[in-house]
């Protein structure tokens, strides 16, 4: 009976499901063309008779659960998202929003997605032998948002009412995890679904409407998101406050002093020569090799605390206003009471620099090693450290950013494939971590009694709190019922599984490892200790020096840790109080205040973790897609905003100074999880939203000037070469320009760097491979490349060639045209090219980027793939590249058109001369 009952209910379409949602089915047969993608599952039928199935998103994880599950259970992969919104309005509807239906309460359509027929094909014949034979359906897919929709999504495919379905879920893949989740399931968590549902209706609301305003305001091709643009808003602004800030100047005094005055005079001479010393690159020594020469002459460097009782501060606000005063006879009169001699100060003026710090001033001397000082006191107490929590998605993507330099999206390709499973020898795929998106430190008991038995057997008792730490998360909308990532077996150690894992995977899962073995472990202990040193030129006006140190006296959690380097930590010579001491330098030294740093992705997202921009699963994609539009860019780990990412953030904020808020985007991102955690009404929330939202727009269509309309005057200093007129900044495809303010009288235009200030041809030692000409670097809108610079008549794309520049900087030819083939693109039909990469042959999209659908080349035949690679082959021989060389014919790239091993970057080839281009031209340079 109980089987009869189970078919009948799973047949029967939800009724909530007509209401929330109209599932559009692929009608379209694949023709023969289409026949080379759209791959199922491999399902052979008689399969799943008898069985319970299981779907999960992915291969690597169906091969490791089912290893736990046995033979009575069939684990299939949906392989990602089955079904979404289409891309396109249905056929005869006229949509604003393909898929929304914003008149009808904002009913989302949804539709399988393309090549992926064959996979729900097969998954429909497996669930309905599992139903027939009196089987179950399970869905074990994530356990987040995204997960909880891919479940809604299948189940409706398959015919499953979302409450009648058996949702399981785990946050790590082991046999007692799933053991577990498979004695407690659950319906599919609609309220859960609902918040996904809704944000991405939102997220196609603002792209699909405020896209086109770009394109009607900016320029064709843009694209704006609902967080993203948010996530670029915060870079712009960063640049401003950079801009904007205008630092403090404030005044530091430090001192070395020997045990001795005999050896004062000898060891001042041997510091000089070794803090003028330089490297190969121009650079004193580091703060590190300073102190090491310090601790190898028992000698104490000490920074200046006190004059005449009195704290010492010497320094300006620039808030006060005014002409920042001339500090350095206050600091020569504290200086001569240090027992610094012969002093002289030198001032030059930085005409760049902003309120005290146009003013660079040096005061030197010579320490008088006859000066008289003791030691005063010395103070030792003791400190200690503490670990820190296990992590969580954020701070894992901040510390491999800190630590390896990843990338947020490289970090997590490691930890998915880390938490779905890798083969061990012996024990075959197994599930190292917790899932890795996730926004609580919270920590199973059970894992937290394995750690702790692993940490006492594994280095004692003494690293073992009497105690378990709990953590608290930081975040109060973090889910509590959700872990913080932790390895699933702590006795795992890194080493012992380092021959199973790829590089990233082992550096990923040692830094997760290690955060959590540390975060159950004892503090480490120092004997923190200051020394402070009296004395000076004047008994009745005396200075005070203070020099501190550490000493490391447990290590605790560093033993698992490692022991943090710091450059600025001394190792003190044994001392006395009332030892006296003798100066063999005194260094005043004027400093400034610095700007707020810019972003890198460590801190970019912990920003938009605190500001509540964004969820775990979101950030490492916000980071990828504000790239990608080209609105920043990083130059040396730092995001930039880009001309474009100014001009479209201004345009925006214009536009919508609400929604494209922080504060809005955070309430935003509230209201998503009371739909989820309170049962709030979704469709509420989005006609709240919607109506603000399209006056708006609408308001922003007609009275939003084109960026190409406005107009900023440039600094006066900046003068027409044609007509000697003033210059203004403009914006054009390629971003901000100087033009001459009488244009369209005259046309003279030149390229400004970041600062605004006119950039000029830019000639580098590299030849045109078509007309030998030396080429210049310019910038366009997806950055830096060389061109043929034009003769007199020619007009650009006529003559010479663009080369590209690659992300080291190194010279590289554009890449041979790609070969269009007869396969249809699985997205939008049009023709498929070949293209030859690292990795072998591949198939994009003929109308990239218009279109970004890809070919699977490994679900063509071989007989396919050979036909496809012969004609390939000959197509490149027909369009080989051009070996680039230098002016003087050193090759700097191989016939595959890579960088030569040790070839010179663009940087390196510039030409910076008249002088220099002349000489290896013998000629005048071109006009550009």
């Amino acid at each position: 009976m109980a089987k009869k009952t189970t078919k009948k209910t799973t047949r029967k379409k939800s009724a909530a499901s007509k209401k929330k949602a109209t599932t559009k089915k692929v009608a379209k047969k694949t023709t023969s063309k289409r026949g080379a993608f759209g791959k199922g599952l491999g399902f052979k039928k008689g399969n799943a008779v008898g069985k319970n199935l299981v779907i999960v998103e992915s291969p690597a994880k169906a091969k490791t659960i089912n290893k736990y599950l046995g033979k009575d259970y069939l684990v299939l992969a949906s392989v990602g998202h089955v079904r979404d919104l289409p891309s396109k309005s249905p056929k005869g509807q006229k949509q604003p929003v393909p898929g929304v239906d914003l008149e009808h309460r904002f009913k989302p359509t949804y539709e399988v997605l393309a090549g992926k027929e064959a996979v729900v094909k097969d998954l429909k014949r497996a669930a309905k032998e599992v139903l027939d034979s009196g089987g179950q359906i399970w869905f074990a897919t994530d356990l987040d948002r995204e997960g909880e929709a891919i479940a809604w999504h299948l189940a409706h495919e398959i015919g499953i009412k979302p409450s009648d379905a058996k949702r399981v879920i785990f946050s790590s893949i082991t046999k007692a995890s799933i053991e577990e989740a498979f004695k407690h399931p659950h319906p599919i968590d609609e309220d859960r679904v609902n918040a996904q549902q809704a944000r991405r209706i939102l997220d196609r609301i603002v792209g699909y409407q405020v896209s086109p305003l770009l394109w009607k305001k900016v320029a064709r091709g843009l694209s704006a998101g609902r967080v993203q643009s948010v996530a670029v808003r915060l870079v712009v602004e960063r640049e401003k406050e950079i801009d904007a800030f205008v630092p403090d100047e404030y005044w530091s005094v430090s001192g070395c002093f020997a045990l001795s005055a005999s050896q004062a005079a000898e060891l001042g001479r041997q510091w000089a020569e070794l803090l003028a010393g330089r490297d190969a690159k121009g650079n004193g020594p580091p703060l590190k090799q300073q102190n090491q020469w310090l601790a190898s002459h028992s000698a104490i460097r000490a920074e200046l605390v006190e004059v005449a009782g009195e704290k010492f501060d010497v320094s300006y606000k620039s808030a006060t206003g005014g002409e920042p005063p001339d500090l350095t006879d206050r600091i020569r009169e504290i200086a001569e009471l240090a027992g610094l001699t012969d002093i002289k100060v030198h001032t030059e003026e930085d005409p760049r620099g902003k309120g005290p710090a146009r003013y660079r001033r040096t005061v030197t001397g010579i320490a008088d090693g006859s000066a008289e000082y003791n030691i005063e006191s010395i103070e030792t107490k003791r400190t200690t450290s503490r670990p820190a929590p296990p992590l969580i998605t954020s701070t894992l993507q901040q510390q491999a950013s800190t630590w390896f330099g990843f990338g947020a999206q490289r970090t997590m390709r490691a930890a998915q494939s880390l938490y779905e499973g890798v083969t061990l020898p012996g024990e075959g795929p197994v599930g190292l971590i917790t899932y890795m998106r996730t926004d609580s430190t919270h920590i199973d008991p059970d894992a937290i009694k394995r750690v702790r038995a692993h940490i006492g057997s594994t280095y004692g008792d003494a690293y073992l709190p009497e105690a378990p730490r709990i953590y608290k998360s930081s975040n109060k909308d973090a889910q509590e019922a959700h872990e913080a990532i932790r390895p699933t077996d702590p006795a795992r150690t890194p080493d012992s599984v380092r021959k199973s894992l790829s590089e990233d995977q082992f550096k990923v899962y040692s830094l997760i490892w290690k955060r959590f073995t540390a975060c159950q472990m004892t503090p480490a202990q120092w004997d923190s200790t200051s020394v402070f040193l009296k004395g000076g030129t004047d008994d009745a006006r005396p200075v005070t020096f203070k020099a501190t140190g550490r000493v490391l006296v447990f290590d605790g959690f560093y033993r698992v840790m490692g022991v943090p380097t710091s450059s600025d930590e001394q190792t003190l010579p044994r001392i006395d109080e009332g030892q006296r001491v003798s100066p063999f330098a005194i260094d005043p030294v004027q400093k400034f205040t610095s700007p707020p740093p810019r972003y890198n992705e460590a801190s970019l997202i912990k920003m938009l973790e605190s500001e509540g921009i964004g969820r775990p699963s979101t950030y490492a994609s916000i980071i990828s897609v504000i790239q990608n539009r080209k609105y920043v860019e990083q130059i040396q780990r730092r995001f930039h905003a880009t001309d474009l990412g100014d001009v479209v953030t201004a345009k925006l904020i214009e536009a919508f100074p609400e929604i494209l808020s922080v504060g809005y985007t955070r309430e935003m991102e509230a209201e998503l999880d009371r739909i989820e955690e309170e049962h709030q009404d979704w469709i509420e929330m989005l006609q709240k939203f919607y109506g603000p939202f399209e006056k708006a727009l609408d308001r922003a269509h007609e009275e939003l000037k084109h960026a190409k309309a406005e107009i900023i005057p440039a600094p006066e200093e900046y003068r027409c070469e044609k007509c000697d007129s003033s210059l203004v900044y403009r914006f054009g495809k390629n971003g901000r320009f100087l033009s001459c303010s009488r244009y369209p009288d005259c046309t003279y235009a030149v390229p400004c760097d970041r600062e605004g200030r006119p950039r000029h041809a830019e000639y580098v030692n590299v030849a045109c491979p078509v007309t030998g000409r030396p080429m210049v670097r310019k910038t366009g809108r997806f950055g830096a490349f060389l061109a043929t610079p034009l003769e007199e008549g020619e007009k650009a794309g006529e003559v010479g060639v663009i080369l590209n520049i690659d992300k080291k900087g190194h010279v590289a030819p554009k890449a041979p045209p790609p070969l269009e083939t007869d396969l249809p693109c699985p997205i939008c039909e049009s023709p498929l090219n070949l293209r030859s990469g690292a990795r072998g042959p591949w198939l994009g999209c003929s109308r990239f980027p218009k279109c970004r659908g890809r070919g699977k080349w490994t679900e063509l035949s071989e007989d396919q793939q050979q036909a496809l690679e012969a004609k390939l082959e000959k197509h490149l021989a027909e369009h080989p590249l051009p070996i680039v060389r230098t002016l003087d014919g050193q090759a700097l790239t191989d016939a595959s058109g890579k960088p030569l091993k040790d070839a010179p970057t663009v940087d390196e080839l510039l030409i910076d001369s008249e002088e220099e281009l002349a000489r290896l031209t013998g000629q005048e340079p071109a006009a550009v």
